[in-house]
């Protein structure tokens, strides 16, 4: 079995959770929940970053982050699944890049609220970070990903995950400011159960 360190929480965790299930692998898969913010807990020695998800292997080995589990997911499945040969490898790769920066903004945004009392929040930080989310969001609003199928590519995974986490952290603000965008998101959900499945409870 493989075991992947991971929370619900985590939009990451869950790139890697949807990957498995339209993969068909989600039953070589145990979830081992972790606390990234506890100093005892063993992802730390797993990955010496501490951060999730992180993959172990059967052999022991450790992936981590989630661009590179997906990889790995897309070879244990034969390989073209998710991420596509040939050149539109690097749109779809680039695709994931985009919506994965856009997810580290927001955690960044996240943390300052929740790491830092408020009389000590910097505003030309939030600003900046808040600045990433948007300019993301107008890209992909002006161009959005192909219509999903029911094994999406990586970086229909990965934007249909930044979504879903400025949903739970940002009340679906954005919503009303990207019509395309909740087009494409409302067919992500239709195409792909694994997406609700792996909704954070």
């Amino acid at each position: 079995m493989l075991t992947l360190r991971s929370s619900p929480p985590s939009p990451f965790g869950r790139k890697v959770k949807i990957a498995a299930k339209v993969l068909g692998l989600w039953d070589k898969i145990d979830v081992v929940m972790t606390d990234t913010v506890d100093p005892g807990d063993s992802i730390r020695r797993q990955n010496p970053l501490g951060k999730i998800p992180a993959l172990i292997l059967e052999d022991g080995r450790v992936l981590f982050d989630s661009r590179v589990i997906l990889e790995y997911l897309d070879y244990r499945a034969g390989g073209g699944r998710i991420i596509p040969n040939g050149p539109a490898r690097f749109d779809v790769l680039t695709q994931q890049a985009l919506a994965d920066g856009l997810l580290d903004a927001a955690l960044l945004l996240v943390y300052e609220k929740r790491w830092r009392d408020a009389d000590k929040h910097d505003e030309k930080w939030v600003a900046h970070q808040r600045g990433k989310v948007e300019r993301s969001l107008a890209v992909l609003e002006a161009m959005p990903p192909a219509p999903p199928t029911a094994v999406p590519d990586v970086g229909q995974i990965t934007v249909a995950c930044a979504l879903g986490y400025l949903d739970l952290r940002f009340d679906g603000e954005w919503r009303a400011t990207y019509p395309r965008l909740v087009a494409w998101l409302t067919a992500f959900e239709k195409a792909v159960p694994a997406f609700a499945e792996t909704a954070p409870a």
